[in-house]
């Protein structure tokens, strides 16, 4: 057990992820808050309202600055924020010029600057990461395009469907999300500059055209302020819930499949146990549902800091800095475990096999029943076909024996029954979920 299950030596290599960690680390965004006061003295100077060559002063003093993070610590236990601190800090380094620093802004416009950056540069990274997963899913859906495996509903044996089809409904929700990630990314890599109550009172009327140059500095989206609208940021913490969520999903079918009884497939080098030498546990994928467990039990707390008190609350919008980073490097870890898991991905054709045999063939009853239909009403080709199960049940036969024994005639049951009817709707049906990742980055393009 650990405070720090997503950074700590001892569990962070299977919960955490050293890239999202990196992104969102104390230096990382105490970097962009640098970057954000030197944008802004770009911005009050090109608005005339600090003087000429001041701006390029202080870029020249704070090149490789570092923040004293100790320093930013006992400033954030007086004030509640690091920013005071670390302006104290930019000041000192920049002498003269430094009185041209901070002007017009609040504490909470660097931070959340910050942050969009900081959330800009992980949503990078996720994008690369989900991008690789799906291509990895599709080049696995067609390799196993034609391993037919009983497909299951509400836990029980429903109709054959193929290996590959599995494989294309676990990309399809993740195909969604990547389309949906450039606009996700669009609406919080947005600028945040307000001032004290949001109205640019201390720089008026100049506030729309210093917010706009400072987003063309730091390369994000121009806004009006967000303080009291969280909304993007519940939208961040909302999709990331998503993406583990569909991760989970094939984790949790991964685990289903491994089971010693159906042996159907396995994914991951599998982890041994202190004291059961025949067990390779399904490590990788428990470790993606504790993730989504993880992430789907904090997005409930940046609901919490979405409804802050008046024009700024330091209370609730507290709660994102407890929640955010957390949920953004479960998911990354996700990710990263879900790239293993698909790229070790096995199948097991003979176990499929052996459940498509299991009890006469009853898995393709169905099938049954609807080529009864063209011959009679479907409520008798139902009943014939629950009849031929009881001959299966009772006497051994299988399901195209008993069916050649009371059906009516001229029906080629071993054809009908054959599984493997199942591979090309189940092809055309992987194809098709693929086919909508196409067309939605055609029109992201």
């Amino acid at each position: 057990m650990t405070p720090t299950p997503l950074t700590g030596a001892v569990m962070a290599p299977l919960y955490g992820d050293m890239q999202a960690t990196a992104l969102l680390s104390e230096e990382a965004v105490a970097a962009h808050m640098v970057a954000f006061e030197i944008a802004l003295a770009r911005a009050t100077e090109a608005a005339g309202l600090t003087e000429s060559g001041s701006a390029d002063a202080i870029a020249a003093a704070l090149d490789g600055f570092d923040a004293d993070l100790t320093g930013l610590g006992q400033g954030t236990a007086s004030a509640g924020v690091p920013v005071p601190a670390l302006v104290a800090q930019l000041r000192g380094a920049c002498g003269d010029a430094g009185q041209a620093l901070h002007w017009g802004a609040t504490s909470q416009d660097v931070v959340d600057t910050a942050t969009a950056m900081a959330l800009r540069d992980v949503l990078d990274l996720y994008a690369g990461r989900i991008s690789v997963l799906i291509d990895a899913l599709q080049q696995q859906s067609e390799a196993f395009g034609d391993v037919v495996m009983g497909g299951r509903t509400r836990s029980q044996v429903a109709t054959p469907i193929t290996f590959g089809m599995r494989i294309a409904t676990w990309a399809a929700p993740l195909i969604a999300l990547e389309a949906e990630l450039p606009a996700l990314k669009a609406r919080i890599a947005r600028v945040q500059f307000g001032g004290a109550a949001g109205n640019n009172l201390a720089v008026a009327p100049h506030g729309a055209d210093i917010a706009a140059t400072l987003a063309s500095e730091l390369g994000l989206g121009a806004a009006v302020q967000w303080h009291g609208d969280r909304s993007a940021v519940m939208a961040v913490g909302a999709w990331v819930g998503r993406l583990t969520a569909a991760l989970a999903k094939m984790a949790g079918d991964l685990i289903l499949m491994g089971r010693s009884e159906a042996a159907e497939g396995k994914a991951g080098k599998g982890g041994g146990s202190s004291t059961m030498p025949q067990k390779s546990n399904p490590v990788a994928s428990e470790a993606i549902v504790t993730l989504n467990a993880y992430a789907t039990a904090l997005n409930p707390m940046l609901a919490m800091a979405a409804s802050p008190a008046e024009e700024r609350d330091g209370g609730r919008w507290a709660m994102e800095w407890f929640a955010l980073p957390q949920i953004l490097i479960a998911g990354a870890a996700a990710l990263r475990h879900g790239a293993d898991l698909v790229a070790t991905l096995q199948a097991f054709p003979e176990n499929m096999a052996r459940m498509l045999d299991a009890n006469g063939g009853a898995i393709m009853s169905e099938a049954a029943s609807f080529a009864l239909a063209a011959h009679m009403p479907r409520a008798e080709a139902q009943t014939l076909v629950k009849d031929a199960l009881k001959l299966v049940n009772g006497q051994g036969k299988t399901l195209t024996e008993a069916l050649s024994e009371i059906g009516p005639d001229g029906i080629d049951w071993v054809q009908i029954l054959d599984p493997r009817q199942a591979i090309a709707p189940s092809q055309a049906q992987a194809k098709a979920i693929f086919a909508n990742r196409t067309n939605s980055l055609e029109e992201t393009k």
